[in-house]
């Protein structure tokens, strides 16, 4: 039979446990200049309404590269970021739909399927070099559109969001 001090300290043990697990799952606060925002059904947050991104933290998820020929440009683009469906997965989000909504007040509806059934990404980079403001970043959701015959739409076209600053999952 277990002495009371070793079913303390195992009940301590799994206590210390079970909050470090949980602290790896929290969402770090921003420290740089937020550039995105996901508020609505996400299940963690970093301030009291949403869960913010910096660049740094977007950096820090897992990195996908591909090059695009996309409607809006005449040679094809590399983009880089990470999957949509990381970044939504860090947040936690748990809807059907995303309203995305960019600096130049464009909004688009993207169905939450889009960022499991494809290869989305939260591009930061366009050919090697941050995206500024100007030539639609700081982020660009963007699909790979030369992947599927099916990307190359209106459809996926209007879904696809540069000047993004933000998301709400409902």
């Amino acid at each position: 039979m277990p002495s009371i001090l070793s079913r303390c300290l195992a009940v301590s043990l799994s206590s210390v446990l079970v909050f470090c697990a949980a602290t790896a799952q929290a969402l770090e606060p921003a420290k740089g200049k937020v550039i995105l925002t996901i508020s609505g059904k996400v299940g963690v947050k970093n301030t009291p309404d949403a869960a913010v991104f910096d660049l740094a933290m977007l950096e820090k998820l897992p990195q996908q590269k591909f090059s695009a020929q996309t409607p809006w440009d005449k040679k094809p683009i590399a983009f880089q970021g990470p999957l949509l469906r990381d970044v939504l997965a860090a947040a936690k989000a748990s809807g059907t739909t995303l309203k995305a909504a960019a600096l130049n007040d464009y909004q688009t509806t993207i169905p939450a399927d889009d960022a499991a059934k494809f290869d989305v990404i939260v591009a930061y980079k366009m050919n090697g070099e941050l995206i500024p403001v100007r030539t639609k970043g700081p982020l660009f959701i963007v699909y790979p559109f030369d992947s599927k015959a099916e990307l190359r739409s209106a459809t996926y076209y209007e879904r696809s969001a540069w000047q993004l600053k933000s998301l709400t999952v409902e």
